[in-house]
């Protein structure tokens, strides 16, 4: 195979269009803009998201602007002065967070918080603990456990 001999694969190569170089080319007399209006003269440049003169549609929505994380995580919160309403040395599950009304529904992943503070010792299992939270509890004498998350219901 010698380098002079090679040619392009047949229909590879275009030759560009010449627009405004006469009729007979196919594109003279208005170089395929058609007639007349904005789009036709030259140094048009329509914006993103220009409708012709009618309010745009990013301007009729403001309240859609902005951004939606799709895969945060909300959690359920409760605060460690809550957790007051339990007996001393008792395990506190999130079923009986649900049962105590501290929390709606085992929907979410439970969060204590550590807003107050505890009194006496208790087994806490929730799926998240803030290192406050965590330390307060410990400092009371209880202990903490992570459960891990439940399945999602959408």
């Amino acid at each position: 195979m010698r380098q002079d001999k090679l040619s392009p694969a047949p229909g590879s190569k275009k030759n560009r269009k010449r627009v405004g170089r006469g009729n007979s080319s196919g594109h003279g007399t208005y170089s395929g803009r058609g007639s007349k209006g904005q789009k036709s003269r030259s140094g048009y440049k329509m914006s993103r998201g220009f409708e012709g003169g009618q309010l745009s549609l990013i301007r009729r929505l403001p309240r859609k602007r902005g951004f939606t994380n799709i895969f945060r995580t909300e959690y359920s919160v409760v605060n460690i002065n809550e957790l007051n309403m339990f007996e001393a040395g008792s395990e506190v599950t999130p079923e009986r967070l649900v049962a105590a009304r501290l929390v709606k529904s085992l929907r979410h992943p439970i969060k204590i918080l550590a807003e107050g503070d505890i009194n006496h010792p208790l087994l806490v299992k929730a799926n998240r603990f803030s290192a406050a939270a965590k330390a307060k509890i410990e400092a009371a004498g209880g202990k903490v456990e992570e459960i891990g998350h439940a399945a999602k219901a959408r």
